[in-house]
């Protein structure tokens, strides 16, 4: 099994992060330590995440985290788990 992040995802993380790195880098490590944690631990506790509310997809689920929202798809195929992206929770427009 393979958790992979995509490229928005990272971007996206890095935007939210960005603008703390002066004011609060230990908030910061602590907020991505957790979050990778949680991201880690997904494999286990898929079926505890609802179905996204942003896609069309009954594959796709979304993880919250912190007032983020992070939706992701499992490929069985493959036995991968995508992580599509991460932004404040109902802030993200809908596919």
């Amino acid at each position: 099994m393979k958790i992979l992040c995509s490229k928005l995802y990272q971007e996206q993380l890095k935007s939210i992060l960005e603008p703390y790195l002066q004011s609060d880098p230990k908030g910061i490590k602590d907020f991505k330590l957790y979050l990778d944690t949680v991201i880690l631990n997904m494999p286990s506790k898929v079926q505890k995440y609802k179905k996204s509310i942003y896609f069309d997809d009954k594959d796709i689920r979304d993880i919250e985290h912190q007032g983020y929202t992070i939706p992701f798809v499992y490929d069985e195929v493959n036995d991968t788990f995508l992580i599509l992206g991460i932004t404040e929770k109902n802030n993200m427009v809908k596919a």
